[in-house]
């Protein structure tokens, strides 16, 4: 059993299209690659994140964005990316956060 197995896992970029949908196909990979089964895997807007994130176990956003979720609180741990299309920089934020086996 995989300690992302039942998280719930949201995807920001600045429009929820484009960025955010590639970010949600990286960390799709990586959680394949771990056989990791998250409760929800899903992208949106920075704009809708904000306000979202605190329903949501991991927040992986551009470095950029971070300041944005300052305020999730402890239960919510955000990973920011330099690269959002980096399954190897997703696959490094899970380990650095403890959350991979």
């Amino acid at each position: 059993m995989s300690k992302l197995d039942g998280k719930r896992i949201l995807a920001c970029c600045a429009n929820g299209a484009g960025s955010s949908l590639m970010m949600e196909k990286a960390i799709d990979k990586v959680m394949k690659k771990y056989s990791a089964k998250p409760a929800e895997l899903r992208h949106c807007p920075i704009s809708e994140g904000k306000s979202a994130a605190r329903n949501y176990d991991i927040v992986f956003c551009a470095k950029t964005f971070t300041k944005n979720f300052e305020d999730v609180g402890d239960k919510t741990i955000v990973i920011p990316l330099k690269n959002v299309m980096s399954d190897k920089e997703i696959e490094a934020g899970l380990q650095e956060a403890g959350l991979l086996d």
